[in-house]
């Protein structure tokens, strides 16, 4: 894929997301591996006027290559990137019923074998850090290590992908299984399932579907 169809996929997908309601207005950003960098959503970028050449190139040191200014959230796509060779694409958005477990600073624990599809027994949740820092970006990776996903405290959610596909099918199984969460705690409290139940879906989902997780 070259470097205006891998623009067009960012503009879909931000598309995508809004109409999905994941994301309102300039909330969130999106971000795809490429070459030795990264192409990512402009700061304040909205799905109603987004385009293709809008789109920014940066290293993955936060160089912009070319024009305009990426998203105030660079600093964890490209520390995610660097870290994560495993992941091709990023992205984070301020879903509803994950934005109400962050504010509660509560994980997702395993009431639902579709936890393991994110790797381990939890959707982890990380300290909260103010956006745009260099501290989130590091809580953030400290939260994802050993997940696809997590939420970040007080703010939204962040998941990863092997291709932005990928990611995408996995914000939406995230911010489903976050409401699910909710409606199981108004009802009373649900049970867990346990470390050899979750040992035995993940090893389950080793073979599940196009791309399973990593070993």
């Amino acid at each position: 894929m070259n470097g205006q169809e891998t623009r067009q996929t960012i503009v879909d997908a931000v598309r995508f997301l809004e109409e999905n309601g994941l994301n309102h207005g300039s909330a969130g950003n999106v971000s795809v591996r490429y070459g030795d960098g990264a192409l990512i959503t402009p700061t304040g970028g909205r799905s109603n006027w987004l385009t293709a050449a809008g789109v920014v190139e940066l290293s993955l040191e936060g160089d912009v290559r070319g024009e305009g200014k990426p998203s105030s959230e660079w600093r964890f796509h490209t520390q995610i990137l660097k870290s994560r060779p495993e992941a091709n694409a990023v992205v984070h958005t301020h879903a509803d019923s994950c934005v109400a477990l962050s504010c509660l600073r509560k994980p997702i624990p395993a009431f639902h074998y579709m936890i393991a599809s994110f790797g381990g027994s939890a959707i982890p949740c990380s300290r909260y850090e103010p956006f745009g820092s260099n501290r989130l970006a590091e809580a953030a990776l400290e939260a994802l290590d050993g997940h696809f996903a997590c939420l970040l405290a007080n703010h939204g959610m962040i998941v990863i992908g092997r291709n932005l596909q990928h990611a995408l099918d996995l914000a939406v199984k995230l911010e489903t299984l976050a409401r699910q969460y909710i409606l199981a705690l108004q009802a009373g409290e649900p049970v867990l399932l346990d470390p050899a139940e979750m040992a035995e879906v993940t090893e389950r989902y080793r073979s599940y579907g196009i791309i399973p997780l990593p070993a």
